[in-house]
């Protein structure tokens, strides 16, 4: 093995760089486990707790920085945000969440085992990036697998973070088999975990649920710069209702956001509302369903919402996990200066909906609406499990200019269908609009930032995964139940 020690800050750094490769738009599932392997070779080889950390940071800096970029395009590009600001916060995040590798590098380093303890413990700190500060669990190395490796047959046993411990427990077999007197073992347990992963590939966890329906996802190419300006409200709402018009689908999906208006649903006659009439006469006319994605406005309250309308009635989800310095403002009163004076930036002081919201009926199906990063928390998509027979998701990720965010944003949606067994639908504004296969695959996608509806035919499904029914705690009781009984051993 190249001794990647005598440059080990150097190494590491590439290390992190490098791994961001094993996820959309490239695809190469095996690269995050050849990465980690280095980077728990450097510290099993360091000399201390101290520098596994140091290690740790450089790796997770790099990592973070080449996988979310984009977040300074959003905030410069879109945002306005001075170029140094945008910068600055956007390395003060990177950062931020490098404390996490480096954390486990330091506890791993302190272990009886760096090869046992670096593993579990990674995926624990990805579990923390989940829900600590409303989370922010992007780039978990399970995504990686999604939907082409082996190991992705896990997802619907032990969700995305099982993925991931199956990822980093192939890094430590890899470096173990370079250990002459455990490569017999080492070999053996990578080929029974590859065994093991695909024979779940066998398991039918759902069944098809009804007849298959038409469907057709509509991408307006609306200019983030754009949207929310007076002159292109009109403009905007006349095209979406004109490409609706187009369709004979039985449902129509449009994006997050596609009425740049505030409606107020509350209101006696919903029918004859200037911005919703058309999409009521449309409904009607075609017998059709149609899911439109708008603000809702109750009162003095603003809600990131996705209206159903069919020709009887209307029905309402609400974003219920918003988005920190996106959709609402946190220490409102300290830093509510930099929205006021920094950024132009829409919708950013939203109500939260309600966490327990149930899955509209439309089309003769039972749809789990989720609205853009909404479908990076696989617990709660399973809140309106199982008697969702099809997710649906909205986005708009213009705000990320052409950057590999929205190919990562897909395929975090195909991990959703990998650990539910449902069809995925994605309407974007500018892309990834996609129909998702209830394995995970992709069965059809439109080309980015262009104007155009992409039509197919979905089946809905019915079933319970282990997945659904237990969430994450299955896999976070073992890794814990693991880590006990290593320290146990420390101890002992």
């Amino acid at each position: 093995m190249p001794d990647f020690n005598k440059h080990p800050y150097l190494s590491a750094l590439l290390f992190g760089a490098v791994c961001v490769f094993g996820f959309a738009p490239f695809y190469l599932f095996p690269v995050p486990i050849f990465a980690l392997a280095g980077l728990f070779y450097l510290w099993q080889k360091t000399k201390d707790a101290k520098s596994a950390a140091k290690l740790g940071f450089i790796f997770g800096l790099a990592y973070f920085i080449a996988g979310i970029y984009w977040i300074y395009i959003s905030l410069h590009d879109v945002g306005g945000m001075p170029f140094w600001m945008a910068g600055f916060a956007t390395f003060c995040l990177c950062a931020f969440l490098a404390l996490f590798p480096a954390a486990v590098g330091y506890l791993s380093k302190r272990s009886p085992s760096v090869l046992i303890a670096a593993p579990l413990l990674w995926v624990v700190s990805e579990w923390v990036r989940d829900w600590i500060f409303t989370g922010f669990p992007w780039l978990a190395v399970g995504y990686s697998q999604a939907p082409f490796s082996p190991l992705a047959a896990i997802a619907p046993v032990l969700g995305v973070f099982g993925i991931s411990m199956a990822v980093t427990a192939s890094a430590s077999l890899v470096l173990l088999a370079f250990n002459q007197a455990y490569r017999r073992l080492a070999f053996m347990s990578l080929i029974g975990l590859y065994l093991v992963s695909g024979a779940l590939n066998l398991v039918s966890w759902v069944a098809p649920q009804g007849k298959p329906i038409s469907v057709s996802l509509l991408q307006g190419n609306i200019p983030q710069d754009l949207k929310w300006t007076r002159e292109i409200i009109v403009q905007t709402i006349n095209q979406y209702a004109q490409m609706t018009a187009q369709t004979k689908s039985d449902l129509v999906v449009l994006p997050e956001t596609a009425l740049p208006v505030a409606i107020d649903t509350q209101q006696t006659n919903l029918k004859q509302d200037q911005v919703l009439a058309p999409f009521f006469e449309i409904a009607a006319n075609h017998h059709q369903s149609i899911l439109v994605g708008t603000v809702e406005s109750e009162q003095e309250n603003y809600y990131n919402s996705v209206l159903g309308i069919n020709e009887n009635n209307i029905q309402s989800y609400r974003k219920s996990h918003l988005v920190p310095f996106g959709e609402f403002i946190p220490f409102k009163n300290l830093i509510g200066w930099v929205y006021r004076d920094w950024l132009n930036m829409p919708l950013s002081d939203l109500s939260r909906g309600s966490k327990l919201q149930q899955p509209m009926t439309l089309a003769n199906q039972k749809i789990a609406l989720n609205i853009c990063y909404e479908d990076v928390f696989g617990e709660e998509i399973i809140r309106q499990l199982p008697e969702a027979t099809m997710l649906v998701n909205v986005s708009n990720d213009a705000w990320y200019g052409h950057s590999i965010a929205a190919y990562q944003h897909l395929q975090f949606s195909q991990m959703r269908s990998l650990e539910t067994g449902r069809m995925m639908l994605r309407a974007t504004n500018t892309g990834a609009t996609a129909i998702i296969g209830h394995h995970g695959e992709l069965i059809a996608t439109l080309p980015h930032f262009t104007t155009a509806i992409l039509n197919g035919t979905v089946q809905g499904y019915t079933g319970t995964t282990p997945y659904v029914r237990w969430g994450n705690w299955l896999i976070i009781s073992l890794l814990f139940i693991a880590l006990i009984l290593l320290w146990g051993r420390k101890k002992k």
